[in-house]
């Protein structure tokens, strides 16, 4: 049981971005039922034994930040697991790999013309935010298969897809990002400010270089299994591990 005092069984939130990113999740889903707000349509039922709200939240920043204050405020899970692809960042990274999210930040956040440091966001008390050490420990009992490898690491979100080496290259001088993607911190924020605890999940489709419009058209639905695969196996021992 997450946070004392929660229901018996949790709620669990899984977000995915895209269609290619919860359409394995729906497969196996025994479905309850379906609601719709904001043109979404969040899928309530279970997982494993595991009672989850499955939904695709839309690309970008103000797509995952309202999907994720409906699942808080209409659906009242205990946890969110956003999952799917993202772009490496870090070059010891490879296409396949899986990062389990850290910490989380916007690399799009610029206020530094009035004297903030790029990434932090004007008057606020965070602008990293840490992603539960439970949910973290448990991702790591995954097992990927050889020779893909699973690493804990910052998610930087940004509404933007980068496929620029030299930007890359500024990602991680600057942040000590892992990888890149459009949604993650933005999921972090709402999550830290409601004391939901999540846990961002990517496999990486491309390296957010030159050939990333290529490698994400070829590996998105390679990757999204892979972020599938450790997602189930964290609802497979959810009970055993939380």
């Amino acid at each position: 049981m997450l946070n004392g005092g929660f229901k018996m069984q949790p709620v669990i939130g899984i977000v995915g971005a895209m269609g290619e990113e919860i359409e394995l999740f729906r497969d196996q889903l025994n479905q309850e039922e379906e609601e719709r707000k904001a043109s979404i349509t969040f899928y309530k039922g279970k997982l494993f034994g595991q009672q989850v709200v499955l939904c695709q939240s839309g690309v970008g920043k103000v797509n995952a930040a309202m999907t994720a204050q409906i699942l808080i405020d209409c659906f009242h899970i205990d946890a969110l697991l956003f999952t799917g692809v993202a772009g490496g960042v870090d070059p010891a990274l490879n296409i396949g790999d899986i990062v389990i999210s850290t910490q989380c930040q916007q690399h799009d956040m610029d206020a530094s013309a009035v004297g903030f440091k790029k990434g932090e966001i004007p008057f606020a008390e965070k602008s990293i935010f840490e992603a539960d050490p439970r949910l973290i420990s448990l991702a790591e009992t995954y097992r990927p298969p050889d020779p893909i490898k699973l690493v804990r690491g910052k998610v930087l979100s940004g509404d933007q897809f980068i496929a620029d080496p030299d930007y890359v290259a500024y990602l991680y001088r600057q942040f000590q990002g892992s990888c890149v993607e459009m949604e993650g911190a933005a999921v972090a924020q709402v999550c830290a400010l409601n004391q939901i605890p999540f846990l961002i999940i990517r496999s990486l489709s491309d390296k957010a270089d030159r050939s990333a419009k290529v490698n994400f058209e070829e590996f998105t639905r390679l990757a999204a299994r892979r972020s599938f695969d450790l997602v189930c196996h964290m609802l497979k021992n959810w009970s055993q591990q939380m």
